[in-house]
């Protein structure tokens, strides 16, 4: 796998506390992955170990092929959950500044700027101090900032908090275009619609321990349970009903007397599903099979129900 960051047994501990432990992961380059765990079970200590705003205790983190130093900060761009902009500072002369602050000339930051002004149709902010926009408007400013010195490695935390459906679709659309440019990314968030709509892989994090990663359309097969969706059209349901039974787990049942259509929820506990197909085809007209895959969010709390605690 070609990766742009690899981390190799991280361990954090604040005195007695275990923040990390023994956690590792690949994160392979050109792609968008879903950094994922309940409230405190460690997410954003490892983040800020990418980040060097604190070190790990044991363990080694990798950065496009070399061990993570100083200098590859310049190449880390990161968006916190917790917006850090100066409230008195205008926003144009702010931008400026920490555009400059990530090694960027003056020439090139405000051409840059401006293009993602106008991109974001934000144009007239310029002058306006961060204190006068909304935390919507003012989230907008910080991603631009995130991702102006174009670096290899973006990572966002919660980019969507404050933002109204239109604008979180245009930073959503904008990260898929960073992805389609080349830049890799990780996305630690709690909006599972937003996983099922972005990430690649996952990795999901549980008291300090990694407990799940992957691709994501992988980790779903592993976590079907060969359950389908069927929609029979047919004058009799008794009749179906009962030689389904005895051949079938069936889980649930509704008839539509008016339409004459019996919608099942059949599980297949051995044999494939083409037989259960043809054997449900000899019952009425088959209108609809479909298998139930579970979603992100499916995987996200039977994983951590299984571990024994949700949210701690």
């Amino acid at each position: 796998m070609n990766t742009i960051l690899v981390a190799n047994e991280v361990t954090k501990h604040f005195g007695e506390h275990t923040a990390l432990k023994d956690v590792s992961l690949e994160i392979p380059k050109n792609s968008i992955y879903g950094l994922l765990g309940p409230n405190g079970a460690g997410k954003t200590t490892l983040i800020r170990i990418i980040n060097q705003i604190i070190y790990p205790d044991q363990g080694t983190v990798y950065f496009d092929g070399e061990r993570l130093k100083p200098e590859h900060i310049a190449q880390i761009g990161y968006l916190p959950e917790e917006r850090g902009l100066y409230k008195s500072m205008k926003v144009g002369e702010q931008a400026l500044y920490l555009a400059q602050l990530k090694g960027m000339s003056k020439t090139d930051a405000k051409n840059r700027l401006k293009y993602w002004f106008e991109r974001l149709d934000i144009g007239d902010w310029w002058n306006k101090k961060i204190q006068e926009l909304s935390k919507g408007m003012a989230q907008k400013v910080q991603f631009i900032i995130t991702i102006l010195h174009q670096p290899k490695l973006l990572i966002f935390d919660e980019p969507f908090s404050g933002f109204d459906p239109i604008n979180a679709n245009i930073i959503k659309d904008e990260i898929l275009k960073l992805k389609e440019d080349g830049t890799s990314i990780i996305f630690s968030t709690h909006r599972m619609e937003s996983v099922e709509e972005l990430c690649e892989y996952i990795a999901l994090i549980h008291r300090s321990e990694k407990i799940l990663d992957g691709k994501l359309s992988e980790i779903k097969k592993a976590y079907k349970k060969n359950i389908f969706e069927v929609e029979i059209e047919t004058d009799t349901p008794e009749v179906p009903l009962s030689d389904i039974k005895n051949k079938f787990q069936l889980l649930d049942t509704d008839f539509d007397s008016e339409e004459k259509r019996l919608n099942l929820s059949v599980q297949l506990l051995s044999g494939d599903s083409n037989g259960l197909l043809q054997f449900l085809g000899t019952k009425g007209n088959v209108r609809s099979f479909v298998e139930t895959i579970p979603s992100a969010n499916d995987i996200f709390i039977s994983t951590i129900k299984n571990k024994g605690v949700f949210y701690e």
